[in-house]
């Protein structure tokens, strides 16, 4: 009898040592799955810090929703869609995890929705961008607080979509370059796009690109204008091939500070910006500035914004629905929802989950101050002023 009673409290124990058991013991799971390495490394960490960041603003300090401790699980993907696919898999089936933010590559995001499917759990995209991700390829557990393509190309269609300008448009050979230009050709009303230039995500030298992008250009009429959407690297290379002399002007988003070093050769060109530090002036970035310089001795960056953001999406839905983390109530919850973000107010729409935000106009300045071309502000595209096609129909 003494036996049977040992065995079946160590069964029990066993038990209690599971990964549902644990889930079930007053913790919210989360897996964040990101590059912490690979080519995309820098935008991965950023987000986790953001993402870290902001849960410990949301919850006061305390990284509880209602009495339930939360606890991220970091996988890293390495930007591999295979990895990332495995990884969310395995956090979700293995981990118990409640739902998943991430990742950084658009191709990583497209291997990884059907997963969320499949296991009947939120995925809250953040960062990768391509369209598809809550278009063609979306479903119902996908959520996205990262801007999409569309965002980005009607945003930077505001500063270049003039009569008598001609545009060549220079991407990556990917989901988020090929989704970007398609974004940014239908957003155009008035600019003519000329030629689209894709080269393999990982080129460093721009010359014959270059050389075909200005062959395209040199002998027409009016403004000519190369329009960069790229990931990691320096596609500003191309400004090497004296582009001034054949009148050709180089315009792009909003980057990391690293990459907008490069900004500091073209002051006055315009774009449009997802963030920069200096330019909400609402009490959520304010805080995230102050807590990065703190810990940091330097500002908060573009993707460390929409880390803050993701987890700022997590804590507003958790505390109204007291903690609860069955899918389904999150989903109701989550649609439709707004929550406050370092850009200000975002709002999940109910037809595809993503985040309808506002977009920053800017002008580069040449600051002695700053290592990078400040993005000065020309003035803020409020999200109903983007008509932002829903693509999952």
């Amino acid at each position: 009898m003494q036996r049977r009673k040992l065995a079946a409290c160590a069964a029990f124990a066993a038990i209690l040592c599971t990964p549902l058991a644990m889930a079930a013991s007053g913790e919210i799971r989360i897996a964040h799955i990101y590059s912490k390495t690979g080519p995309l490394e820098a935008y991965g960490k950023q987000t986790q810090t953001g993402l870290m960041m902001g849960l410990e603003y949301a919850t006061g300090g305390s990284m509880m929703v209602n009495g339930k401790k939360i606890v991220v699980l970091e996988k890293d993907d390495q930007g591999k869609p295979d990895l990332g696919k495995t990884l969310l898999a395995a956090a979700y089936g293995d981990d118990k995890v409640d739902l998943a933010v991430g990742p950084t590559a658009s191709p990583v995001a497209l291997a990884m929705l059907p997963v969320a499917e499949e296991y009947k759990k939120i995925l809250l995209v953040e960062p990768a961008v391509a369209d598809s991700i809550t278009g063609d390829k979306w479903n119902r557990y996908i959520f996205r607080t990262g801007r999409n393509s569309s965002q980005d190309a009607i945003a930077n269609a505001v500063a270049l979509d003039k009569p008598g300008v001609n545009i060549v448009t220079m991407a990556q050979d990917s989901a988020f370059g090929k989704d970007g230009v398609k974004a940014f050709r239908e957003a155009l009303k008035h600019a003519k796009l000329v030629h689209e230039e894709y080269l393999p995500p990982a080129t460093t030298d721009f010359t014959a690109g270059g050389q075909r992008m200005i062959d395209k250009l040199k002998d027409l009429p009016g403004r000519k204008v190369i329009f960069i959407i790229w990931a990691g690297g320096n596609p500003f290379k191309i400004a090497d091939m004296d582009l001034k002399r054949h009148g050709i002007e180089i315009a792009t988003g909003g980057n990391i500070l690293p990459a907008m070093t490069a900004y500091k050769q073209f002051p006055g060109m315009e774009g449009a910006a997802y963030y920069y530090f200096g330019i909400p002036k609402n009490p959520v970035n304010q805080a995230l500035v102050a807590q990065h310089y703190k810990q940091f001795q330097s500002p908060p960056d573009f993707f460390t914004a929409g880390g803050f953001s993701a987890a700022m999406a997590i804590v507003t839905a958790l505390k109204k629905t007291n903690g609860e983390t069955a899918t389904n109530t999150l989903i109701k919850t989550m649609e439709g929802m707004s929550f406050d973000t370092p850009k200000g107010k975002m709002t999940f729409r109910k037809e595809d989950h993503q985040a309808m935000q506002s977009m920053y106009h800017f002008r580069i300045k040449v600051d002695p101050a700053f290592s990078w071309g400040v993005p000065e502000l020309v003035r803020e595209i409020k999200p109903e002023e983007m008509a932002v096609p829903i693509r999952n129909r």
